[in-house]
């Protein structure tokens, strides 16, 4: 078990530790030219997050579990500071105190709550509590459902209104992951009743099918800003971004079907 708590930690902070480092940049961005000060802020996280990324790579599987527990907690004091600066953001915009900035509201929330999972992951890792396998296939489907909606609506929003195709197939994938969600909370909301094997297997094969499609979709769009063949506003790093979200939520759909399988067979 030592060396599985090394290893799950390590993976999940080298991934959620390069995903804060650009979230900060994406900010960053954001920002107008006089909001000084929030661009100090966003480029100080910027580099906390690329030391603890450097860090990361620097452990490996056979690492003392306890200089990993001290890691954690360093990774999630970061993500604590950083989730707290994103709520910060999102109340001065909602409050209308950085008009003409360019940072979405749902962006900012959607950026604070990955922070919010990342801290939560770390949390659970040092306490040695993960939780059993039908509430962690609902709880992460519900979390990442959501990112997968929002990610179709900022791509939407982003790309020029003139590229109508592209628009509309992100506008589709906005409402079918909407729909997929919703299916989630009821499914969630059904619980423990709804927590079947064959429910939860089929849960996950539904979820998979739409979430390659998308996938396949933001590679796409990756690939044409990166050959700059469309029109938009999207940075390519963002491009880059989502797509590897979409990927690693992919990685997690495995991993659970994995665990369903070895469950049905140890049965």
């Amino acid at each position: 078990m030592s060396n599985e708590f090394v290893s799950r930690s390590l993976d999940e902070i080298r991934f959620w530790s390069r995903i804060m480092k650009e979230h900060s940049l994406f900010l960053k961005l954001g920002f107008r030219c006089e909001d000084t000060q929030l661009i100090q802020e966003a480029d100080h996280f910027y580099h906390t997050f690329e030391q603890i990324e450097g860090k990361s790579h620097a452990f490996t599987e056979l690492t003392d579990p306890e200089q990993i527990i001290r890691f954690n907690m360093e990774a999630h004091l970061a993500a604590t500071h950083i989730w707290a600066f994103k709520r910060r953001v999102l109340g001065l915009i909602i409050q209308c105190k950085l008009p003409g900035g360019n940072n979405f509201p749902l962006l900012v929330d959607h950026t604070s709550r990955e922070a919010n999972y990342f801290r939560n992951r770390l949390e659970e890792l040092n306490a040695g509590r993960l939780e059993p396998l039908p509430d962690a296939i609902i709880d992460e489907n519900v979390f990442f459902l959501r990112i997968m909606a929002d990610h179709a609506k900022f791509i939407g929003h982003l790309l020029d209104p003139s590229e109508r195709q592209l628009v509309e197939q992100a506008r589709n994938f906005s409402q079918d992951f909407d729909q997929l969600l919703f299916q989630a909370v009821d499914l969630s909301g059904m619980r423990p009743q709804s927590q079947t094997e064959p429910l939860l297997d089929q849960f996950l094969d539904q979820n998979r099918v739409s979430v390659v499609s998308l996938r396949d979709f933001k590679k796409t769009a990756r690939d044409l800003i990166d050959a700059c063949r469309i029109k938009s506003i999207i940075h390519p790093l963002l491009a880059d971004h989502v797509f590897r979200e979409a990927e690693r939520f992919l990685y997690i759909i495995d991993m659970f079907e994995a665990s369903l399988t070895r469950k049905q067979a140890a049965n």
